[in-house]
């Protein structure tokens, strides 16, 4: 809509159990297709980095002409640098990691 809502059909809001108010997750994969889930609420979703993800996907919604594939030469150079670290996204933070 104007206001950048979705109206999804009864028959998809059936399907992910969706009520007024739940909000939905759009995951775009290389091919094109959109995946539409249900989005999980979780308590510690940081208000600041969600307003920023937000405007990023509106972003790239808006102007997909600015998208660009990353250099060849800046991929092999990242993954030099982080190529064998493991990282747990869900492990809790603490002191003692610095």
């Amino acid at each position: 809509t104007e206001r950048y809502q979705t109206t999804v059909p009864e028959s998809v809001r059936r399907a992910l159990r969706l009520g007024k108010r739940d909000k939905i997750h759009f995951t775009i994969r290389p091919d094109g297709d959109v995946v539409l889930t249900r989005a999980t609420k979780t308590t510690s979703d940081d208000p600041v980095m969600g307003q920023f993800l937000n405007f990023l996907a509106h972003d790239m919604a808006t102007h997909p002409e600015r998208l660009a594939a990353l250099d060849a030469g800046l991929v092999q150079r990242i993954q030099s640098l982080v190529g064998d670290v493991k990282v747990d996204l869900d492990a809790a933070l603490s002191a003692e990691d610095e």
